[in-house]
């Protein structure tokens, strides 16, 4: 039986592809050793971006006839070499008010700040999840609920009687 019968396509085809994702695959592992950790980060739009174009850059590279192997490493080298400037030119404010979302302040202690939750379009059922999900038992418990630059939700509650520190809400909007 031949092997095209079974998966569609000749040997040579399937040895081509192989190559072709190795080499990409070792191409992300030494940008990611060359460029940091971050590259793979949620910690922002841009880095949500950069996951998102890194797949599809992968794709393409891999499963194109006419898309070469050289073609999509300098297409990482590229994206990569991006991400690594605009990460450093972040450390200009007016910048990182360009490139990333400011996080937005959905709940303050039980009160639900109805305006801000159709702001990020979170729905009351996203948000009740959210709190759920957190081991949130009371909404007096609830000190904060931020809508996060990554669109993650994070809820800062507990016990505690105490306010959160003004510090961790500092760039939130509300």
């Amino acid at each position: 039986m031949d092997i095209s019968t079974i998966t569609g396509t000749d040997l040579a085809t399937l040895g081509t592809i192989f190559l072709s994702t190795a080499g990409i695959y070792l191409t992300i592992i030494l940008m990611t050793r060359l460029f940091g950790k971050r590259s793979f980060s949620k910690m922002s739009g841009f880095d949500f971006a950069m996951t998102i174009a890194v797949g599809s850059i992968v794709a393409t590279t891999s499963l194109s006839n006419t898309t070469h192997f050289t073609e999509g490493f300098f297409a990482l080298l590229s994206l990569f070499l991006l991400q690594f400037l605009i990460g450093w030119a972040r450390k200009n404010s007016r910048l990182e008010a360009v490139v990333d979302n400011a996080p937005l302040l959905l709940m303050k202690n039980e009160h639900i700040l109805e305006e801000n939750m159709m702001k990020a379009r979170v729905t009351i059922a996203d948000l009740r999840a959210k709190l759920r999900e957190a081991n949130v038992t009371r909404l007096s418990q609830v000190k904060a609920v931020v809508f996060e630059t990554t669109g993650d939700l994070s809820v800062l509650h507990g016990e505690d009687p105490d306010m959160v520190d003004d510090w961790l809400l500092e760039d939130v909007k509300s």
